[in-house]
């Protein structure tokens, strides 16, 4: 099913971009869903069709929206045990533990923080992520835990999409690293891009891709003659792209303890301490945690932050390393 809607362009929007002028006219489309429009070729003015985004428009310019509306599979709702720390009428933020998936793709069509999300609210979720993604503004990895936002209305989805496009969102993380990373604190600044080996992974391209920008500061070193250097940093972001801080801290050869994707493991180590090497084998994600969140509340124009505290698998990890290191 197609929603058709029209424009005449007025004198006072002559020479402007085509996807600034949707963006000011679809006020509940964010503007990589307005891109994606046009990309698809679904803008059509004065009867051609027009798929560049930076498209100049002149005054008396007859514009034509095509909006499709995509059949998707029937998402059931579960009773599913979420932490919400806080909510009102515009959003809902959660505390999400490591193993939770956050909304139905290939082989999770159950089981998801959106099944439960349905189940607690059914309709009363924003749609502008399309009817798979009821609420979902931003996502973080499956077995990474740590604070969500998830918008209730469509004012707030766009105003918090604005915030998070315009890199305005502050997000910190906490993660145990493998060694040393030099410099203590310091950026990464790259380019990631979809892996030419696979597919489902990230990786840093010098040239193309999308530019991501990890800050990170050194929190503390541990080590002993039984355990390898490890050491507790804080990540905070200025980008959000798909597994960005796994992706850089691999790429400074710090990979995170418990990263089956993209950490490397440890060799040559003999004497590891058997109960730390113990503790390790139990533990079954990457050691990334989504501490914080601050952002503007898109109706009550005021700072927020939200703060997430270390669940008990990474607590235990941090306790060991504090009794036993030298």
């Amino acid at each position: 099913m197609n929603k058709t809607t029209t424009f005449l362009v007025e004198e006072s929007c002559n020479n402007l971009r085509l996807d600034k002028y949707l963006a000011s006219k679809l006020k509940t489309f964010t503007r990589s869903q307005i891109k994606k429009i046009i990309l698809s070729k679904d803008i059509n003015i004065n009867n051609k069709t027009i798929t560049s985004p930076s498209q100049k428009i002149k005054s008396g310019n007859f514009i034509i929206v095509s909006i499709k509306k995509k059949e998707v599979d029937y998402i059931r709702a579960q009773k599913i045990d979420l932490n919400i720390i806080y909510e009102d009428n515009e959003i809902i933020v959660i505390d999400k533990p490591s193993g939770l998936v956050v909304h139905p793709g290939a082989g999770n069509k159950e089981g998801t923080l959106v099944n439960g999300l349905l189940y607690l609210y059914k309709k009363n979720l924003s749609t502008l992520n399309g009817l798979s993604r009821p609420g979902i503004v931003h996502r973080i990895d499956k077995d990474t835990s740590g604070i969500l936002v998830i918008a209730k209305t469509n004012f707030s989805h766009a105003n918090l999409s604005k915030q998070f496009s315009n890199h305005t969102i502050k997000r910190k993380y906490i993660a145990l690293i493998w060694g040393v990373i030099r410099p203590l604190n310091g950026k990464i600044t790259t380019y990631l891009s979809r892996s030419k080996k696979n597919r489902q992974l990230m990786s840093v391209n010098e040239r193309f891709g999308k530019k991501a920008i990890t800050n990170y500061r050194t929190l503390k070193v541990f080590g002993s003659k039984e355990i390898p250097k490890i050491s507790l940093i804080e990540c905070n972001l200025e980008t959000g792209r798909t597994h960005q801080i796994r992706v850089h801290l691999s790429y400074k050869g710090n990979g995170l303890i418990g990263d089956k994707k993209y950490g490397k493991k440890k060799k040559g180590f003999r004497k590891i301490n058997k109960k730390f090497q113990s503790i390790l084998s139990n533990f079954e994600r990457q050691a990334l945690h989504a501490k914080s969140l601050g952002f503007i509340h898109p109706t009550k124009n005021h700072s927020v932050n939200f703060e997430s505290k270390l669940p008990k698998d990474l607590k235990k990890i941090l306790d060991f390393l504090e009794k036993f290191t030298d």
